[in-house]
């Protein structure tokens, strides 16, 4: 765990943005963190070789799914701006065998995240925009 989040202040997971998946994340930062309860981006300086996601959710994927999820999950807050990168980001979580949608099923119901996106209706944007 890393900082408090700019948004709520609760913990922060930092991890790495592979230089890959930097285009589909605002200013292409080299370290990223994810709120643990809100579920927004954050700075991060540094990042731990080996993140545990399952800190900011037992839903959360592992391996290779696990980056790109963060990293759409924190760019649901504008759909219409972030449309692109979320779809790109999506669709590297299913290449890397995780099921983004129900990931984001899993969230919206869970009492430990309250995110700063509403996750059921954006569930229901994704699916739609899926297709």
């Amino acid at each position: 765990m890393t900082d408090a989040c700019a948004e709520c202040g609760a913990p922060t997971l930092a991890f790495a943005v592979p230089a890959d998946l930097r285009e589909f994340v605002p200013d292409g930062p080299e370290h990223a963190a994810i709120c643990t309860n809100c579920l927004t981006l954050n700075e991060a300086s540094d990042a731990p070789a080996d993140p545990d996601f399952s800190h900011v959710s037992g839903a959360m994927p592992d391996g290779e799914a696990a980056v790109p999820m963060a990293l759409a999950l924190g760019l649901l807050d504008s759909l219409a701006l972030n449309r692109r990168g979320i779809e790109a980001l999506l669709g590297r979580v299913e290449t890397a065998g995780a099921d983004p949608l129900l990931v984001i099923d899993r969230l919206a119901t869970q009492g430990s995240v309250q995110a700063k996106a509403d996750l059921e209706r954006r569930r229901h944007q994704l699916e739609q925009l899926l297709e």
